[in-house]
């Protein structure tokens, strides 16, 4: 809620003001004033000190940064339903970017702005010029909790991508966005923190916990928005809040920019997100007793509390209670640091790894692997040969036994078909993932390709619900998605 502040008198102020002002009326002018040249020119040097003053060197900068961007960014709403059945009404903020491989306009937001259900025309997306569109795409990455959406718009204006690494505490950002609606609103701060980690319900399983933290207004509805440098560079995408009062308190988070790029550069050319890791587990509550007992001087690094078989960390010769204490010559500051370090990384690539163990430091080179490996722990066929490509939808499927459901973390009564692979082309690019379970299209169970292309063939042209399960924490959630066959 908007609320107005009142404005207030100070009483010795208004008594003195009127002291003064009685003073000067009493004063007799014994002749009219009259503007000497030599007063103009003070005048005109009081004008010109205060022109090149820092202070208003800066505030012109911030206007000009302002004026720049503002074209950048998005007012987005959207209406969805639970799984509960329940309408959702979401209203958020974006800003559109550009890849140098995939040709067109993006959008990129926060996913929980757009929702896992919202199909396409329920998603309707502002420019700063009045013109509105529905994405003709989207696609989501859980993991970051950010979304893109494709728009065909002519002459929209990209906001250039900045350097999230490159941010010092201190430095001066700004927030741009859709605060409780009021699109197009700029409020200024500082990066207060880096690197910091959310345990905010539902968002407690980001893998990526690497927030910057801003004293910058963030409010409802400023999620999805772009953090701005003075350069008016992206740097970052405005996504919660730490909040008593459920307004701003002065705590804002922001994904770095570094890893939005990834992201979205990763979606649209993959049509998913590729992740390198170790295959360890670390100590998300390292403390200085645990340190000292390792021999280490203080707490830093991240310690390793289990090895999983086969992962690349065991071929490395990694073992528990290993700190890591640098990976690729990086300083690592804990175990979200070293998470986010290891999942931006390049799959495949070697890298140095400093490890302090037994009081001594050693120098370890492992070979990163992807990160769904270790995700699904399962002797899932993983390459796209194996299935087959059902090209209406985009989808290579497989046949989903028994073993392979359990394999998998179903149950072993689950019965359909494995996705193995998604066309990043496809309109279900970002609703659907790699290894979810297609169970029934247009309400007709499938257990093999063939189930599918008929039930395709029986419902021609138009809308159709396709059901999907998801593996989703101890157990598994079943989905529903929109789909247009033309």
């Amino acid at each position: 809620m908007v609320r107005l502040l009142p404005l207030r008198w100070s009483v010795p102020t208004l008594v003195l003001g009127i002291a003064l002002g009685l003073g000067i009326a009493s004063r007799p002018l014994s002749r009219p004033a009259h503007a000497r040249s030599d007063d103009k020119s003070l005048a005109d040097a009081a004008a010109l000190d205060r022109g090149s003053s820092p202070l208003v060197q800066t505030s012109r900068q911030l206007a000009r940064v302002a004026a720049e961007v503002t074209p950048s960014v998005v007012h987005i709403e959207s209406k969805f339903q639970t799984s509960e059945q329940r309408l959702v009404e979401e209203t958020g903020s974006g800003v559109i970017v550009t890849s140098p491989t995939v040709p067109g306009y993006y959008i990129v937001t926060n996913r929980h702005v757009i929702g896992d259900a919202a199909t396409l025309d329920q998603v309707s997306i502002r420019l700063r010029d009045g013109r509105s569109f529905h994405p003709t795409q989207k696609w989501f990455d859980r993991e970051t909790d950010l979304a893109v959406l494709k728009i065909d718009a002519d002459n929209a204006k990209p906001m250039p991508w900045g350097n999230s690494d490159r941010l010092e505490i201190g430095n001066l950002v700004l927030a741009v966005g859709s605060p409780f609606g009021l699109s197009q609103s700029v409020t200024m701060g500082i990066v207060s923190a880096r690197g910091r980690a959310l345990h905010l319900g539902n968002r407690s399983d980001l893998v990526n916990q690497d927030f910057i933290q801003t004293d910058a207004a963030i409010n409802f509805g400023n999620s999805g928005g772009p953090l701005i440098d003075v350069d008016g560079r992206l740097v970052g995408i405005n996504t919660a809040i730490a909040s008593n009062s459920g307004g701003n308190d002065g705590i804002g988070f922001s994904i770095p920019s570094n890893l939005v790029r990834r992201v979205v550069y990763d979606l649209l050319e993959r049509g998913q997100v590729q992740r390198a890791y170790l295959g360890v587990m670390l100590d998300p509550d390292f403390t200085s007793d645990k340190a000292r007992e390792l021999k280490l001087d203080r707490v830093r690094g991240a310690r390793i509390t289990q090895i999983y078989q086969g992962s690349p960390a065991a071929r490395a010769g990694l073992v528990v209670d290993d700190v890591v204490l640098s990976f690729d010559g990086v300083d690592v500051l804990d175990e979200n640091h070293l998470i986010n370090l290891v999942s931006l990384t390049q799959i495949g690539r070697k890298v140095a790894l400093v490890v302090f163990r037994d009081g001594r430091k050693l120098s370890i080179e492992v070979n990163l692997s992807n990160r769904q490996e270790m995700d699904q722990r399962s002797e899932a066929p993983s390459h796209p040969a194996m299935g087959s490509l059902i090209k209406p939808l985009g989808l290579t499927l497989h046949d989903l036994s028994s073993d392979l459901a359990t394999q998998l973390g179903f149950s072993e009564t689950t019965r359909g078909l494995l996705v193995l692979s998604i066309d990043p082309r496809s309109s279900l690019a970002g609703s659907v993932d790699v290894y979810d379970v297609l169970e029934e299209v247009a309400r007709a169970p499938v257990t093999s390709v063939v189930d599918v292309r008929r039930a395709l063939e029986k419902t021609g042209k138009g809308e159709v619900l396709l059901r999907f399960k998801r593996k989703s924490g101890t157990g598994s959630r079943s989905h529903i998605v929109v789909w247009r066959q033309s």
